[in-house]
């Protein structure tokens, strides 16, 4: 059996799955998308927490049996295709590596302490947001400045770019107040996420989760077909 006859994504729309897909899209390969409905609050029922304890979307089903946290699925998938990261043997390796854990470790975490303030403070959560949209601000100043991220300056794919991408949307959509947040801020960033909604990877995923036509650089709630994305 071909490795992707295995391939099962859970996801729920807009949700951190949507990273994934993008990365299965942009490798071309053949999955199956299985709808967690987050309303029947699915994730946390005992089926789902066999496949992730966490009780966190996404799961990726792989013949090496159900994988669960986003970074390590995208270097999962970037391992079995070409093009998402540099081969160790590639120059350009190291650096890549460390963007892709930096979204995984840093940015990716702030952005559910913006959305999930609750849980990760029992103050006032308004007042946590500040703090946090603070930090997310200092941290997309620097990567908007960094010199060994040129991922973010080509038309080709990469896992970052996959990453990257949806976490840009979500900062313009969600976590309580939008009106802190304008990309056109960081140019460098306002050029890649237009670049990244033009690739046939993004459009595709955009159709099937109801991003609208611009999910990244100018997002619109979204009117997915099936299941919610909260």
């Amino acid at each position: 059996m071909r490795m992707t006859d295995m391939l099962r994504l859970h996801y729920a729309p807009d949700n951190a799955s949507l990273c994934v897909r993008l990365a299965l899209e942009e490798a071309g390969l053949d999955y199956e998308a299985v709808l967690v409905d987050r309303r029947r609050k699915i994730h946390k029922s005992p089926d789902f927490l066999a496949m992730n304890p966490n009780g966190l979307i996404p799961v990726l089903e792989t013949p090496d049996g159900p994988m669960f946290e986003t970074g390590a699925i995208l270097l999962w998938l970037t391992d079995r295709s070409a093009g998402l990261l540099p081969t160790p043997a590639e120059p350009g390796r190291a650096h890549a590596l460390q963007w892709l854990i930096w979204l995984s470790n840093t940015l990716h975490p702030a952005a559910r302490m913006l959305f999930y303030p609750d849980q990760y403070s029992d103050g006032d959560p308004e007042a946590s947001r500040v703090v946090t949209r603070r930090r997310i601000t200092a941290q997309l100043d620097l990567l908007e400045r960094v010199r060994n991220a040129d991922w973010l300056d080509t038309d080709a794919a990469s896992a970052q770019g996959c990453y990257l991408a949806p976490l840009l949307r979500w900062f313009a959509l969600y976590g309580g107040s939008t009106a802190w947040f304008d990309l056109r801020r960081w140019p460098r960033l306002h050029g890649f996420a237009g670049r990244m909604e033009q690739r046939d990877s993004a459009c595709r995923a955009a159709i099937a989760e109801g991003l609208g036509l611009t999910p990244f650089s100018a997002p619109q709630p979204c009117q997915p077909p099936e299941g919610s994305a909260i």
